[in-house]
């Protein structure tokens, strides 16, 4: 029979491991001792960390790092690449001895900084120096308890481990891992990211920018070089870039954008161009990179031309504006013409606006003024204009067309009186063209003809027929009105070339339907502002000139009135922020260029008839109409009555010219809107007197 197994089980009774250390019953004094200072230095190093002492040690050391580097300031590397650049040219003395004025320059200039910057420095310490000293022997207690902790918060400032309080400062949410399992640690093994920077510190590094934007390949390395050093220029640096032999500088130029990649900037940063000095050739280039990505700024600069009285334009050209190292620059216009593109809202009324009001300040130029679309931008030139159309009817294309053929043949009729002067008195006119004193002699100043809205002209021309015959009975229905305006404008401006015509030439659109290569190829200058790829900047430069540099389609959004002008020479193409002038300042510098005429006795044409016709004052309703348009063009819903009948004279001067305040208050109230009103805060001022729309409304409405 079988037992039953007993219901009682053994207990098991967890022990301890034993001590991995013995443990003695009467430890030494020696190490007791040990653990003593042990213990001591722990706690002097916690009390340490705690009273951030590595980190004022840390600071000061950084400090001391920084006032070296500031001393040197890259002189020693400067002027040793300097020395490698002279012994590369040993064979060439005319280079190698630029080179070595620049390698004593870059010494001379070392020497004065570190006189200068021990002088500040002594400066600095004698009078910290004195001030603690001055504290501690005659100040209290507190006093040098203040001095010294002033020192050690110095250093813990600038020793502080900014790596930590950055990534401190930006909370990284959990991930779900995280959430189930609890943070990750770090590994011990995994490097830190170490993000990649694109500053170049000398020829190797270029050249290595070079190969990964694929200007040159790796096995062209050694090949590539630099002529001189890379040098600081304005607010950026330059190199020149002597490509291997067989390669073009346009080739290069070409990548402009791909470089920009590999040197980790923005594409408006980086400007190349060949290298168009005495020592360049078709493999050399030159290289310019901003420090900022809009090198140009944002500041509107005002243009030179409104603080003056009168211009010689034949002279002095025309102040157009600054480039990204600061240089002011002029545009040249006599002996030749323009032709202006852009995106709209980019700049081209500004810029076009700077040649007439250079044009406007001169009393001995002749002006004409045609634009296919009617507005404010051109209405001030009314007031010194030899010529004036404006819109894109039938009837203005017309009117515009007569306007070229009445200019050709007055550019004819100059070049007929020069070719008789040559035969007579040769010694007037050696260069066969019209001199400023035979302009002043004939009365014949230059000739600018301004063509705004060229691709609303041409558009509105395309619809329709222009006969080119002469004969009245002839059967002739005439020839696409397009094809003839383009070929009549290129005309004049072959013939107007050497008697002192020249034209400016404005389209929004640039492309192949708006810049007629027939024009665009006689305009031997050309401007262009932002455009959105390298087709539409080839439609107004050319292709050379974009092939050379020239990029507008590189330009940012933010760099509105930048633009890009090819001087149709050697001298190149060169990158412009151009001067500001609103229409108000504009019509300024038409008041006063009409003024001038006056006194010189050139008032003629369309100028000196306006003003004397239509001048009967508007009726009640185009009253209160037109001050409801100017009102609503401004944006706002009351004006100061001085601003009302500034707008209203802007608008329409043929109406609203000569009138004052209290004559213009006077209609008003005649016409029902009655008095003026308080507005309350308003363009500075606390509770001026004007007009609400409101009450203009009203009484239109009536």
């Amino acid at each position: 029979m079988a037992t039953p197994l007993s219901t009682e089980c053994p207990t098991l009774t967890l022990v301890p491991p034993a001590a991995e250390t013995p443990v003695f019953k009467d430890e030494p004094a020696a190490r007791k001792a040990a653990a003593s200072v042990r213990t001591i230095a722990a706690h002097t190093n916690r009390i340490a960390s705690l009273a951030l002492l590595p980190h004022t040690a840390r600071g000061y050391r950084q400090l001391g790092r920084r006032w070296l580097e500031r001393y040197h300031n890259h002189y020693p590397q400067l002027i040793a690449d300097a020395d490698q650049a002279v012994r590369e040219a040993a064979g060439d003395p005319g280079t190698a001895g630029r080179l070595k004025a620049d390698a004593d320059r870059y010494r001379a200039e070392y020497k004065q900084h570190r006189k200068t910057f021990l002088g500040r420095t002594a400066t600095v310490a004698g009078a910290v120096a004195g001030g603690v000293g001055f504290g501690a022997v005659t100040g209290s207690l507190w006093l040098d308890l203040a001095a010294g902790l002033g020192v050690w918060g110095l250093g813990a400032f600038h020793g502080r481990d900014r790596n930590a309080v950055a990534q401190a400062s930006t909370p990284v949410p959990p991930s779900a891992a995280q959430a189930l399992h609890g943070p990750e640690l770090p590994l011990r093994d995994e490097p830190p990211a170490v993000r990649e920077t694109a500053a170049v510190l000398g020829a190797v590094d270029l050249v290595t920018a070079l190969v990964r934007a694929g200007i040159v390949s790796e096995a062209q390395r050694s090949e590539t070089r630099l002529v001189g050093i890379i040098q600081p220029s304005g607010p950026g640096w330059s190199a020149t870039v002597e490509l291997p032999g067989g390669m073009k500088a346009s080739s290069a130029i070409s990548r402009a954008e791909e470089l920009a990649s590999a040197l980790r900037v923005k594409k408006s940063q980086v400007e190349m161009r060949a290298d168009l000095s005495e020592e360049g050739h078709e493999g050399r280039f030159v290289l310019w990179v901003a420090n900022d990505a809009n090198p140009y700024g944002t500041k509107k600069v005002p243009s030179l031309l409104l603080t003056q009285q009168v211009w010689d334009f034949w002279r002095d050209g025309v102040p157009v504006g600054t480039d990204a190292r600061g240089g002011r620059h002029v545009l040249e216009l006599v002996w030749c013409s323009i032709l202006l593109g852009g995106l709209p809202d980019y700049g081209k009324s500004f810029l076009a606006r700077l040649v007439a009001a250079a044009a406007a300040l001169d009393p001995y130029m002749t002006v004409h003024v045609a634009t296919g679309k009617a507005g404010p931008d051109w209405v001030g030139t009314k007031q010194f204009a030899h010529s004036y159309v404006a819109g894109n009817t039938p009837e203005k294309i017309l009117a515009f067309f007569d306007l070229l053929n009445e200019l050709i043949a007055d550019m004819q009729e100059i070049g007929q009186r020069l070719e008789q002067l040559s035969e007579e008195h040769p010694e007037h006119c050696p260069e066969g063209k019209l001199t400023p004193e035979l302009a002043r002699e004939w009365k014949r100043g230059l000739t600018l003809l301004v063509v705004d809205e060229l691709q609303e002209l041409l558009d509105a021309a395309a619809m329709m027929k222009i006969k080119t015959d002469d004969d009245a009975e002839s059967k002739d229905r005439g020839r696409n009105g397009k094809e003839v305006l383009v070929e009549t404008m290129a005309r004049f401006v072959r013939v107007s070339r050497y008697v002192g015509g020249m034209g400016l030439f404005i389209t929004q659109r640039p492309d192949a339907t708006s810049v007629p290569t027939l024009l665009r190829d006689v305009c031997r200058k050309r401007a262009c502002f932002r455009v959105k790829g390298a087709e539409s900047s080839r439609m107004v430069l050319g292709n050379d000139a974009v092939a050379a540099g020239a990029a507008p389609h590189m330009l940012l959004d933010a760099q509105k009135g930048v633009v890009v002008i090819d001087q149709g020479g050697e001298e190149g193409h060169v990158t412009l922020k151009t001067d500001f002038m609103t229409i108000p300042e504009f019509r300024e510098v038409c008041l006063r260029g009409r003024q001038l005429r006056i006194d010189a006795g050139t008032l003629t044409g369309f100028a000196a008839d306006y003003g004397k016709k239509d001048t009967a004052p508007a009726t009640t309703a185009e009253l209160l109409s037109d001050c409801l348009t100017v009102i609503d063009a401004d944006g706002v819903g009351r004006i100061r009555t001085k601003k009302l009948l500034e707008l209203l004279i802007t608008f329409w001067p043929e109406r609203y010219q000569g009138t004052a305040e209290p004559d213009l208050q006077a209609r008003l109230r005649e016409a029902g809107a009655g008095g003026t009103r308080k507005l309350g805060p308003l363009d500075g001022l606390a509770n001026p007197n004007g007009y609400f729309r409101e009450q203009i409304a009203a009484a239109s409405a009536r």
